[in-house]
């Protein structure tokens, strides 16, 4: 399996899933939390919803998941983690969507309130959230790994390469910011890219940007 299909084909672990069906495991739900909620969130902006939606759809989404997740079987083969969170995903922005709608009955002085409401509601269809979905998995891949690496290095290290390559600085404006020479900067963008070509690659072997170190 190359890179690309083992990104694509991003599923997280048997092991991981079972630890989350244990409700008590409140350490294992932080991070779950904390690595798919900014993913759920930027899909739901995406759909048409406003931010204040958006946050209880980050809200419902999990907590379906917290209810449903006990009768998940793990099956790469017919559906993925990532398969089943972007279906979750989908249904509770619908949701949001259909909120919009006036909840009373239709007559002849509401009609047409009722019909300016509904032509300002997006139709989730109008957007490929296949598409979409995808994209931002692979952005919180990246940012699950910068995470890893982050904790591997130390603060003038990352600092570096956050300027030299996430931020595009000039090697010799890094240097002169930071006080040191040109090697280092070069230096350390080689240590941290490595570092980061490695989480990554781990990550999209094992499904599981969550996984606890050691096991």
């Amino acid at each position: 399996m190359t890179a690309t299909s083992a990104g694509n084909s991003l599923a997280t672990r048997a092991s991981l899933l079972a630890r989350l069906k244990d409700h008590e495991d409140q350490g294992s739900w932080q991070e779950f939390f904390d690595t798919y909620r900014h993913l759920v969130y930027r899909v739901a902006l995406k759909s048409g919803l406003d931010e204040t939606e958006a946050q209880d759809a980050v809200q419902e989404t999990l907590l379906a998941v917290a209810k449903n997740i006990k009768d998940f079987q793990y099956d790469p083969a017919r559906c993925s983690f990532k398969s089943w969170l972007m279906l979750i995903t989908r249904q509770r922005i619908i949701w949001q969507l259909r909120k919009r709608l006036p909840s009373h009955p239709i007559n002849d002085r509401t009609s047409t309130s009722r019909t300016s409401t509904v032509e300002r509601i997006p139709d989730p269809n109008a957007v490929d959230l296949d598409s979409v979905w995808e994209d931002e998995w692979q952005k919180n891949l990246m940012t699950a790994a910068l995470e890893r690496v982050k904790r591997q290095v130390n603060a003038r290290q990352f600092q570096i390469f956050d300027l030299y390559v996430l931020q595009n600085w000039p090697a010799d404006e890094v240097a002169r910011t930071l006080r040191i020479s040109v090697a280092r900067v070069y230096l350390a963008k080689h240590r941290v890219a490595a570092l980061l070509t490695k989480e990554v690659k781990c990550l999209q072997r094992e499904g599981d940007p969550f996984r606890r170190r050691g096991e």
